[in-house]
């Protein structure tokens, strides 16, 4: 029963376009399925749309691997030179935090959520200015992969 409480509620956030930001200049949302399951329906979205996933790390296995339990956490790295090279045009510090990347991760609770960096974020740390068209572009398209993954 209470698993299925968990799911009704995390689709109500789902649905409500519930976000929030955690820490500083991360965005999280939940998702309801395993953190396996978010990161598979990623990397199909992120295909679907064009966009080359360069690495997929599965941290709580490495972990596993020297001895320390971590919960299921994975990390979805991707890009595209199209829109991530005009931002390192305008800032060439960006690169740092390019290509973007998604972490998925289980919490204390079981609760999955999604999470990735807030495009304004790093363009508050990088100073990046004249590129405002691309930025948009990119806060629109985490988004849309974050919802495409976690529902």
């Amino acid at each position: 029963m209470f698993i299925l409480f968990r799911k009704a509620f995390l689709l109500c956030f789902l649905f409500t376009g519930f976000t929030y930001a955690e820490p500083e200049g991360m965005v999280s949302v939940p998702s309801i399925h395993s953190v396996s399951g978010t990161a598979d329906k990623l990397e199909s979205a992120l295909i679907n749309k064009g966009m080359t996933v360069f690495a997929r790390i599965n941290h709580a296995e490495g972990a596993k691997n020297v001895g320390v339990a971590l919960r299921p956490t994975e990390l979805v790295l991707f890009g595209n030179p199209k829109v991530g090279s005009p931002v390192m045009a305008c800032a060439q510090s960006a690169a740092i935090d390019l290509p973007q990347k998604m972490l998925i991760w289980e919490d204390e609770s079981g609760g999955v959520w999604l999470s990735y960096n807030d495009i304004t974020y790093v363009q508050s740390r990088h100073d990046i200015k004249g590129c405002e068209a691309v930025l948009k572009k990119i806060a629109g398209a985490l988004n849309n992969f974050a919802v495409a993954a976690s529902k």
